[in-house]
């Protein structure tokens, strides 16, 4: 191998000697003045200068004649020539003649002679075919440059692959690529590190290039650094210069090798919650080292990175946790129902151990079963099964089933998941989460729930609102049949004006299914959302109808699909796909109207010896023979190991090919594992006329992807080759309205054109916009095809005529005090204006100071106007309001202001005050609850306050002369001067214009103590009757009162004995006292019972879940329970006394006669029947319209029926043969549900 020149500095002992690699000035090759020990701050060569040094071989040197003392001077000798030799052991000429460069050893020395200002004299010993060159020149700098470039015309190119850890790569690439690029500079060659994305550490590769066919490489096992993975480095020049480069790179390395980085995999997934809270204790294992801890959840896994012996004591410290906690923990397996499992994971589960020390594993929600498994130390157990339970209980859940049958389920799911309902319900009821099935288990399924999750007043809005969607859903969708192959075909650009018709034209959506599913089906959907939806189910079924033919018209226009199975042997199957399906997307093409399945996937139990192609007829039998041409050559090993091709391009469509960043190059990279370079001629460069760029495109085995890819370059070099420019000048005031909201309009035209339109940003200082383009703020630039630019201008500038005739634009200023009042409260105001007249209004934020603010109004002549003058209006409004105030006692406040408001409504009313509620709110100001003053401010037009002034002074002294008075009335009697519906009360209150309250009304305590509660003391509360309000009116009423009382009647008096153990069955819930109240009777009793009314539910036997089958044979079996107890059998013993006080003898007569009949009847209620149910989905069938179907039940079977709320329980009472008729029918009624249906 040559030795390099500080080699062979090294080797002679040449100290001193200039550095053979300066990077900033020339070097003096003098040798430098010996040093005493002290820093010379004057030396150029301790502290070289940073600018250039003039080169001193091109200065003329002065003369001594005339030149200042002394006179007589030496002469100046010229500049010392610099010398160096190489040897090369062969020179290789193999590219000598390519691309323009020299095809001899002679010609070669000639064009660096030339080039660089060296001498070169070579010698070859023809023995040893070896070859030594002398360099010499008056530069340091040019000889170097000369003999790198010797070194690269005659030496052999090589490629060398250097393994790099992972972590040493930011630092091989330094900040910005400045460490990589100064090795390039000194060394020549080309390194190439693989991209960011294939890198598994955080390092960054700025300024690298690339191939993506290297990836990161884990060392060896038993290495230190096991777990760190290597990147290997190409390194491809001169095999001299790319040894030297590799020994920089191998002093980088070593330089960073103390730091390491270690993983812990594998960490079991039931261990992982035990080992995250940790964190802070592992931290400590560091013992102060540099190290930081990463978690991947996925992989079970954390990651170690840092300083060695932190990460060493770091790993030992998790691997000793793990170990401890999987011998301490043990495992208790509990089941429940699949929608509670979503409450168990992510936050739920870090819940559940924060609280009980104990782990909780769920399956996922794919798979099936119920189980869960409950993780922890057996003292811990208990509570974490306790936590588990809690948590799981934590929300209401309600599991909403899709109507089926299945398939319609399913369309009714595709349609939700589409649209994002989930987000949007969960949105609109803040609080509630919305859960629809996971795909796995769509397929499978026989019935699809929607499950919502929350606080059950949230979830039952939320159900309310899912079943009225339902309801307009069902029978609203319909599937059509097309291949999936032509879906990019017909839902393609050319369609897509059509296509968004439908909805236009019969308020039906499409939905295309995802092309990665392959799914041979079309959703269409009548909209239900849409304002011209028709609610009959003909309209939805015709619409769904008339937009099936036309889609399946389009399918038939789009291609004829078949299918072609090519035999081909398994093991040449991995030669079709190639590296990561690289081959096999070249295969499909970019269209991707192709489906190719490979062995197993082709769906044949038979063999999987097949490859199964399915698309355009066109393109199945070109990938036919594509499969068989590359299966027949790998047969042959004809595959060429490293296919080259290079074609040309022109220079300025490189960047828009590579891309941002490289994403259009590492597109193609990824998709067919090709490697693309683009390089410029020597030549080139030196001929500013050229426009032709040259592209070189390497795959390591498959000729076909780099024939793709230079398929797919020359195309889009072609498309952009159409591609022109042009800048339309439209004032900046009207581009918000060309792009629109969120760029839709703007968008629109992009999309339908297939062009680039890009409008100026903010201005920047220099009046130019901030865009890559330079453009002014007056100006649009349309970029694409010229067709669509054309079509893009043409609509562009129609559009800027419109914003023009509706864009009109006037400014005004208003006074600063009016503006709230033009807002409104929220902007309900200026957006009631907004929506009225159509012009888009603008107020500016005015200062403190300010007595004006300044609007601006956009929109039509008429619009603006109108706008404009609802502004002024209010603004005028204000200016000519005044103010005046009023003391008010804030005791009279509440009464003023009335219910709801009504009170100050009147008042306003009364006054004569404008009848809009928008203008009444801002008249009348009552101060604040909390606030001390008694002041009530108006503000309004100057005689409307006035009116307002007068008027609620007049009631506020009417307010201040209010006194209360108390008079007596029998309570019995106070029905008869309220009168039905209040009638009687409100005509009183009319005549006296007193306010009377009578007990138990709402303001009756609120009204205060009447004055002459002092003569009143011995009468009854329930007899106190106020009267508030002026005196003279208090006083009137009171009379018209007194003078309308009925003298008391004698009462009647009957007694009768009842059992206490028949109470419960004779007042049958208080329905017998309201009947006797109807008579006119009040009963009063001596004892109540104190023991439940029916037995106690009896505990279930194990024979009471048998089937009961009804007595008709036809009515399908109910399973349920039913069990029988006597009645009475621990009832209250003893009597109780009924004293019965009535208004005539009649009445009294009545009453006795009813309760004795109820006593009878309760004699005969010897049994108690308790019917438990499945479910509760049959109760509404039982109790019926109204409670209608338990009260023929009760008349038929003369047996009492109580439906539980609670549970699934009915309790029939009665005789034995009345409870068993009315269980006979109740189990009747409960079979009888409608089939398919399934109840939440």
């Amino acid at each position: 191998m040559a030795l390099s020149a500080a080699d062979l500095q090294r080797r002679h002992e040449l100290e001193g000697a200039p550095d053979p690699f300066p990077s900033l000035v020339d070097s003096n090759p003098a040798a430098p003045a010996p040093s005493n020990g002290h820093i010379d701050t004057d030396s150029a060569e301790a502290f070289p200068s940073l600018a250039p040094a003039p080169a001193a071989v091109s200065k003329t040197p002065s003369s001594g004649w005339g030149a200042a003392p002394p006179r007589i001077r030496a002469t100046v000798s010229k500049q010392p020539l610099i010398s160096e030799s190489f040897t090369i052991p062969a020179v290789d000429l193999s590219t000598a003649g390519k691309d323009g460069k020299p095809t001899s050893l002679g010609e070669v020395m000639r064009q660096v002679i030339a080039q660089y200002k060296v001498k070169i004299e070579a010698s070859t010993n023809q023995k040893s075919r070896q070859t030594t060159f002398f360099l010499k020149s008056e530069s340091q700098k040019e000889l170097d440059k000369a003999k790198r470039t010797l070194l690269a015309l005659l030496s052999p190119t090589i490629t060398l692959v250097l393994p790099a850890p992972a972590s040493t790569i930011p630092t091989i690439i330094g900040p910005k690529g400045s460490t990589i690029k100064q090795i390039r500079d000194q060394t020549g060659v080309k390194i190439d590190v693989p991209p960011k994305e294939a890198l598994q550490t955080n390092g960054h590769a700025n300024g690298a290039s690339a191939d993506p066919s290297r990836t990161a490489t884990p060392l060896p096992v038993g290495n230190d650094d096991e777990d760190e993975p290597t990147i290997p480095i190409t390194i491809i020049g001169p095999q001299p210069l790319a040894y030297e480069a590799q020994a920089l790179l191998n002093e980088i390395i070593a330089s960073k090798r103390s730091r390491t980085t270690q993983r812990v995999r594998d960490i079991p997934t039931h261990i992982l919650p035990f080992i995250v809270p940790r964190r802070s204790k592992f931290q400590e294992a560091a013992a102060g080292s540099d190290v930081s801890l990463t978690l991947n959840q996925t992989a079970r896994e954390i990651t170690v990175s840092g300083e060695r012996e932190g990460v060493v004591r770091v790993v030992d410290s998790i691997k000793s946790a793990v170990e401890y906690f999987t011998n301490e923990v043990t495992s208790l397996t509990m089941t429940l129902p699949k929608r509670q499992h979503r409450l168990l994971t992510g936050k739920g589960a870090e819940e559940i151990m924060a609280k009980s020390k104990c782990a909780v594993i769920v399956a996922k929600l794919e798979e099936p079963g119920d189980e869960i498994t409950v993780y922890g130390r057996a003292a811990d157990l208990p509570a974490g099964l306790g936590a588990v339970m809690e948590k799981a209980n934590s929300a209401y859940i309600h599991e909403f089933p899709l109507p089926g049958p299945i398939n319609v389920s399913r369309q009714l799911l595709t349609y939700m998941n589409r649209v994002g309902y989930p987000k949007t319900l969960s949105a609109a009821h803040p609080g509630i989460s919305v859960y629809t099935p996971h795909p796995a288990t769509v397929a499978k399924a026989q019935v699809l729930n929607v499950d919502i999750v929350g606080d059950k007043p949230a979830v039952d809005a939320a159900v309310s609102e899912v079943s009225a969607l339902i309801g307009k859903l069902y029978g609203a969708t319909k599937e059509v049949a097309i291949d999936w192959l032509v879906h990019r075909i017909v839902n393609s650009n050319k369609n897509a004006k059509k296509i968004k018709g439908f909805h236009d034209a019969h308020n039906v959506l499409v939905f295309f299914p995802p092309e990665s599913e392959e799914q041979s089906s079309v959703l269409l959907v009548y909209d239900p959302f849409s304002p011209s939806a028709s609610p009959s189910p003909v309209d939805k079924s015709k619409s769904l109808e008339d937009v099936e033919k036309e889609i399946l018209k389009l399918a038939k226009d789009a291609a004829d699909v078949k299918t072609s199975t090519v035999p081909v042997d398994k093991k040449w199957h991995e030669f079709v796909v190639g590296k990561d399906g690289t081959t096999l997307n070249a295969i499909i093409g970019e269209d991707k109207t192709l489906s190719v399945k490979v062995g197993a996937e082709a769906g044949d139990a038979s063999t999987e010896d097949i490859i199964l192609v399915r698309g355009i007829s066109q393109d199945v039998d070109r990938a036919v023979k594509e499969i068989q041409k590359i299966v027949e050559d790998a047969k042959n090993d004809e595959i060429v190991s490293s296919y080259v091709t290079e074609f040309e391009i022109d220079r300025e469509f490189v960047g828009r090919i590579v891309g941002a960043q490289g994403a259009g190059v590492n597109k193609l990279r990824d998709l067919l594992g090709v490697k693309i370079d683009f390089s410029t001629d020597p030549d080139e460069k030196e001929e500013k006329t050229s426009k032709k760029k040259k592209a070189v495109h390497q795959k390591a085995k498959v000729k076909e992807n780099v024939e793709e890819a230079k398929k797919r370059i020359i195309t889009q070099a072609d498309r952009l080759a159409d591609e022109t420019s042009e800048v339309l000048k439209i004032p900046h005031q009207y581009h918000s309205g060309l792009i629109g909201q969120s760029g839709k309009y703007v968008i629109r035209l992009e999309e339908k054109y297939g062009v680039k339109i890009t409008f100026p940003r903010e201005s920047a200082e220099n009046g130019e916009g901030k865009t890559r383009e330079s453009i002014k703020p007056d100006e649009v630039l349309i970029k694409g095809g010229k067709k669509g630019v054309a079509g893009a201008k043409s609509e562009l500038l129609d559009a800027v005529d419109f914003e023009k005739e509706s864009n009109n634009v006037i400014k005004f200023t208003v006074p600063t005090r009016s503006v709230a009042r033009i807002l409104g409260r929220s902007g309900a105001t200026i957006n009631e204006i907004k929506d009225n007249t159509g012009a888009q209004i603008d107020v500016d934020k005015a200062s403190e100071d300010s007595s004006v603010t300044n609007i601006a109004v956009r929109g039509t002549k008429a619009a603006i106007a109108e706008a404009k003058a609802a502004i002024l209006s209010i603004s005028n409004q204000v200016t000519e309001e005044t103010t005046d105030s009023v003391h008010v006692e804030s005791r009279f406040h509440r009464t003023l202001i009335g219910a709801g408001g009504q009170g100050l409504r009147d008042l306003i009313a009364r006054s004569g005050g404008p009848t809009d509620p928008k203008v009444q709110a801002g008249l009348i100001r009552f101060p604040r609850q909390g606030e001390p003053s008694d002041e009530v401010r108006l503000r309004g037009d100057p005689k409307v306050v006035a009116r307002l002034k007068a008027e609620l002074e007049k009631t506020v002294a009417g307010l201040r002369d209010r006194v209360v008075l108390g008079v007596e009335i029998p309570a019995a009697q106070h029905r008869v001067f309220i009168g039905r519906g209040g009638q009687h009360l409100n005509d009183l209150q009319a005549k006296t214009g007193a306010q009377i309250q009578f007990p138990g009304s709402r303001s009756y305590q609120s009204v205060g103590e009447p004055e002459n509660a002092t003569d009143l003391a011995d009468v009854e509360p329930a007899n106190l009757v106020k009267v508030s309000g002026p005196r003279a009116a208090c006083e009137k009423a009171v009379e018209e009162l007194k003078s309308q009382v009925k003298p008391p009647q004698a009462e009647i008096v009957g007694s009768l004995t009842v059992p206490l153990k028949y109470h419960y069955a004779v007042t049958q819930q208080g329905n017998l006292f309201r009947t006797l109240r109807s008579f006119g009777v009040h009963v009063e009793q001596s004892k109540l019972p104190q023991k439940p009314a029916v037995p106690p539910t009896p505990a279930p036997q194990s024979d009471s879940s048998a089937r009961i089958d009804d007595a008709d044979d036809s009515a399908p079996a109910v399973e349920a329970q039913w069990q029988v107890v006597p009645n009475y059998q621990d009832a209250e013993a003893g009597e109780s006394e009924w004293t019965f006080k009535a208004r005539d003898q009649a009445s009294l007569d009545r009453a006795i006669k009813l309760v004795q009949d109820a006593v009878e009847h309760a004699e005969k209620m010897t049994h108690v029947g308790f019917l438990t149910l499945p479910d509760r989905s049959s109760f509404p069938r039982i109790v019926g319209s109204k409670g209608a179907n338990v009260a023929r039940l009760r008349a038929e079977s003369g047996a009492d029926i109580t439906v539980s709320r609670e549970d699934s329980t009915v309790v029939i009472v009665g005789s034995e043969s009345a409870i068993e008729a009315a269980k006979n029918a109740i189990l009747k009624m409960s079979s009888s549900r409608p089939r398919g249906r399934r109840d939440a």
